[in-house]
């Protein structure tokens, strides 16, 4: 596994950047005074709601993309390509909370953030592709 080391160091920042999402989510609820649980109003233009749905889009990205990640590992994807996936897919997640998180017309639904969070999906795609094909060789 040696030679999966930069994957692995992406694979461990994206579950950290979940991480730190849950604890900045939790504790911008707390400073609001606001219970856990969904944001109201969810409405793009409310601060709390965008950091919110930055840590779920996250969580939801997360388990599929390390999931086959950590498959390639094991059935011999080749180091740099998934070391490219991982890093690319890392990221997409950074830009799509960057964006997310400053709020403003990119961060409602538009075109950038749609555009980001469709393209970490297609990433997922191609890593589970790839992951299956170097398992059925």
């Amino acid at each position: 596994m040696g030679s999966y080391w930069l994957s692995s160091l992406g694979v461990l920042a994206l579950c950290l950047l979940s991480v730190a999402l849950a604890v900045y989510s939790g504790s911008s609820k707390g400073f609001a005074g606001k219970l856990s649980g969904p944001v109201i109003p969810a409405d793009d233009d409310n601060p709390l709601y965008r950091i919110d749905r930055v840590h779920m889009n996250s969580v939801e990205a997360l388990a599929p993309f390390v999931v086959p990640a950590m498959l390639a590992m094991m059935v011999g994807v080749g180091p740099v390509t998934l070391a490219v996936l991982v890093w690319v897919h890392l990221a997409i997640r950074l830009t799509h909370m960057a964006i997310y998180l400053r709020g403003g017309n990119a961060a409602k639904g538009g075109n950038v953030r749609t555009i980001l969070y469709v393209s970490g999906a297609v990433v997922t795609l191609v890593l589970i592709l790839v992951t299956g094909w170097a398992a059925l060789r």
